[in-house]
């Protein structure tokens, strides 16, 4: 009768060899090592920018020796390997694994942290840079993603060593996604959808306060309110502009304020807001005694 414990470990050996064949085409894999010799590998290839043999070296550790010393810190260094290696989603599943493997471990932080920063930095590609792509005008895919894990580092983790940084990156990531929503706000008041327009500048100033986009949602909302006749808010959010921007106490689109958007769309809000002043100015002359 065939026996099942010897077809486990069978295929146990051949997946073992199968590995340390795949680890051996990108790291150098020597099978002999033991546990020691494999991180030390690894280790000496990270230092040098060999990340590409570096995870070869990890990636067989942790499939051959996963209960050693060396295998959570080789997991450690594994996810920064992906990272410098340009293989973002790689670099995620691995922080990923390592914290649900190790909650409490006194690592965490820097697996957020890095999460966040793979997040980041794959908000620009090198072709944005090169080109000097506008990124507020861009959907913030990851910005989320890479927020809420630099805010885990700065909250949780208050005194690790990457908590100024993160902090520092939040900072940015804010004006990030508070711009992106301005572009949007700004776009609905360009094609006359003044209740999405008002939505869009509302959330920023309910979640982004402290941000430069702040007065730009103001001034749609001054806009918008005042488009769907709505006086009363209009005037709120403009007393709001003047008490607090002075200088800066005008409608979206009105004396001056920056316009982008098509032709087509700067020709759509101007017919808007003509059409706006119009009316204005026959209420006044109605309401005359």
């Amino acid at each position: 009768m065939f026996d099942k414990s010897v077809a486990m470990r069978l295929i146990a050996v051949t997946l073992l060899v199968a590995l340390a064949g795949c680890s051996s085409k990108r790291g150098g894999v020597d099978p002999s090592d033991d546990a020691y010799k494999i991180y030390r590998k690894g280790e000496k290839s990270m230092q040098s920018g060999n990340y590409g043999t570096a995870i070869g070296q990890y990636e067989y550790l942790q499939a051959v020796y996963p209960f050693s010393e060396y295998a959570k810190q080789a997991q450690l260094d594994l996810m920064y390997a992906y990272y410098r290696s340009k293989e973002p989603d790689a670099a995620v599943e691995a922080a990923d694994q390592f914290l649900l493997e190790n909650p409490t471990h006194p690592r965490v932080d820097y697996a957020h942290y890095l999460k966040g920063l793979v997040y980041f930095e794959r908000d620009r590609g090198p072709m944005e840079k090169l080109v000097r792509v506008d990124l507020s005008k861009r959907p913030p895919n990851r910005l989320e993603d890479s927020y809420r894990n630099f805010s885990i580092v700065a909250t949780q983790y208050p005194d690790s060593i990457y908590a100024q940084d993160a902090r520092q990156r939040m900072v940015y990531l804010r004006n990030r996604l508070a711009e992106y929503e301005i572009h949007v706000a700004s776009y609905y008041v360009r094609r006359g959808a003044f209740v999405a327009a008002s939505s869009r500048a509302k959330y920023v100033l309910e979640n982004f306060q402290q941000t430069p986009s702040v007065v730009p949602a103001l001034q749609i909302m001054v806009s918008a309110y005042r488009q769907m006749g709505l006086e009363e808010l209009a005037s709120d959010s403009m007393r709001v502009l003047e008490e607090n921007y002075p200088d800066r106490a005008v409608a979206y689109g009105e004396r001056g304020t920056e316009v982008d958007g098509t032709l087509l769309e700067r020709l759509i809000l101007r017919r808007n807001l003509k059409f706006w002043e119009k009316n204005k100015d026959e209420d006044q002359d109605a309401a005359r005694p």
